[in-house]
């Protein structure tokens, strides 16, 4: 293949990473980590296929939980199951309640782009339609050093609150989508991919 026609994806030294204070699963210190990780001294962009392999970096990935909340006070959230498409292998079949993916080199072509922000905008935008106001805020990150895939991902977790529960699949590779009471997603963990059972328990119990 040639190597210009390769995906080159946002990075940082998983080094850098550890020396800001390491941790396992779910951390809501994100004023402790992210300024420095998102310096542009210390980003890159690599080819994807590389990074895949190579647990000296970490690939910066958004991760966002959409999250109804009734008149009642009663809580749902978008979940989904990922279809033989999706472009993480080692994810498939497993249900999650995340949407995102890698920020790639071309959101930060542009003079005044915001490849982090212009990145999620696209993913989410590729992947489902929000036909509800909402607000995004960012919660936490996810570290996962326990799985393959876990060890050259990190992922930047926000949740976006909806007015509405009218999320829906804009992609073939989700399947199986919408919102589901929280409790029973809580009884259901191991049916999860492992990123999203941190995100439940650390944000839900």
């Amino acid at each position: 293949m040639n190597t210009e026609d390769v995906e080159h994806i946002l990075v940082v030294p998983t080094e850098l990473f550890h020396s800001l204070g390491y941790f396992q699963g779910f951390s809501d210190e994100v004023d402790r980590y992210l300024d420095t990780l998102f310096s542009p001294s210390n980003i890159s962009y690599r080819p994807r296929p590389e990074m895949e392999e190579d647990a000296k970096f970490k690939q910066l990935i958004p991760y966002v939980i959409f999250r109804y909340r009734d008149e009642l006070g009663n809580v749902s959230i978008y979940q989904y199951s990922r279809g033989g498409g999706s472009g993480e292998k080692r994810l498939v079949a497993k249900k999650s309640v995340g949407i995102g993916g890698h920020i790639s080199q071309e959101d930060g072509a542009s003079v005044d782009a915001d490849p982090y922000h212009d990145g999620m905008a696209r993913e989410l935008e590729e992947e489902v339609i929000i036909d509800t106001p909402h607000e995004i805020k960012l919660v936490g990150l996810i570290n996962d050093d326990e799985t393959e895939v876990g060890k050259v991902h990190l992922g930047i977790v926000h949740i976006c609150d909806v007015a509405l529960p009218n999320v829906r699949s804009n992609e073939d590779e989700i399947e199986g989508n919408g919102f589901q009471p929280v409790a029973e997603l809580l009884n259901d963990l191991d049916g999860f991919e492992t990123w999203s059972a941190i995100c439940l328990k650390a944000l839900f119990t």
